[in-house]
């Protein structure tokens, strides 16, 4: 576990990637130095796929690492530099290689600190209050679209064979990024991770775990162990990042000074 103060916010972070039960390698890979945090998941089937996510990661490290605050051009410019790194780790192969990007980013919005949450692929943000679970970002893969499109009943999303079937990747033809702002409130926990968690663990379990655990390190220990016991069939990686003071304070029950909004005129093109 590791205490950052950035800009007057001071962040309790815990993190853990692990390969799983199935898996011959791990191609999840994370940053966790500030003030971005990021999952990327190489993508599966493809070759170099721990090259890719580190490619990722890379371009968020150089981008961001070091600086009190980040911003949209910082996160523009990471995503971009993202894709040609992995375009040239594709290069290499003969079948391509992809990666899943999600993380959060503190900027300052409005005068006041704010979560820049941005989305490539089906790795997850979910935003942690109280006792309540609010996933933050939007899967891009076949089963969502199915479930969006009103093609397929969400009751029915978790038994879909499909379902994990990517639709936008870094280093793929769509690499477009949604992006969301969501104020900085102090208590909150916000739990990134890969779809090695979310696809063993249905939400009530990982609300339960974040709210039953202690320290982020913990949570996210525990979180892996949990995905493990459920079959562990694919790499998993968890971040849990707890807001410990300088943000926002909470406004009755359940609500905060702000929204998360989707960012239509600033959504994050690669």
């Amino acid at each position: 576990m590791s205490i950052v103060d950035l800009a007057g916010i001071t962040l309790s972070i815990g993190a853990v990637t692990d390969r799983g039960l199935r898996r011959a390698a791990n191609e999840d890979a994370m940053l966790t130095t500030g003030p971005a945090f990021v999952v990327a998941d190489g993508m599966g089937g493809y070759e170099c796929g721990d090259l890719a996510s580190a490619a990722v990661v890379a371009a968020f490290d150089q981008h961001l690492s070091g600086l009190e605050r980040g911003s949209f051009d910082a996160v523009h410019g990471a995503l971009l530099d993202a894709d040609d790194r992995v375009e040239t780790v594709a290069a290499s192969t003969t079948r391509g290689a992809g990666s899943t990007a999600t993380g959060v980013v503190l900027i300052e919005h409005d005068g006041r600190p704010h979560w820049l949450v941005f989305n490539v692929g089906d790795s997850r943000v979910y935003r942690h209050l109280g006792t309540e679970l609010e996933q933050v970002t939007r899967d891009h893969s076949l089963g969502q679209e199915l479930v969006d499109s009103g093609q397929l009943r969400a009751e029915d999303l978790a038994s879909f064979p499909d379902r994990h079937m990517i639709t936008r990747a870094i280093g793929a033809v769509d690499s477009l990024a949604d992006s969301w702002i969501v104020p900085v409130v102090t208590g909150e926990r916000l739990l990134l991770c890969s779809d090695g968690l979310h696809g063993e663990l249905g939400d009530e379990d990982i609300r339960a775990v974040l709210t039953m655990s202690g320290h982020p390190e913990s949570a996210a220990r525990v979180l892996v162990d949990r995905a493990n016991e459920h079959g562990g069939r694919d790499n998993i990686t968890v971040i849990v990042i707890d807001v410990v003071a300088g943000g926002a304070t909470v406004v009755g029950a359940g609500t905060t000074e702000a929204h998360a909004m989707i960012l239509d005129d600033d959504t994050l093109t690669v």
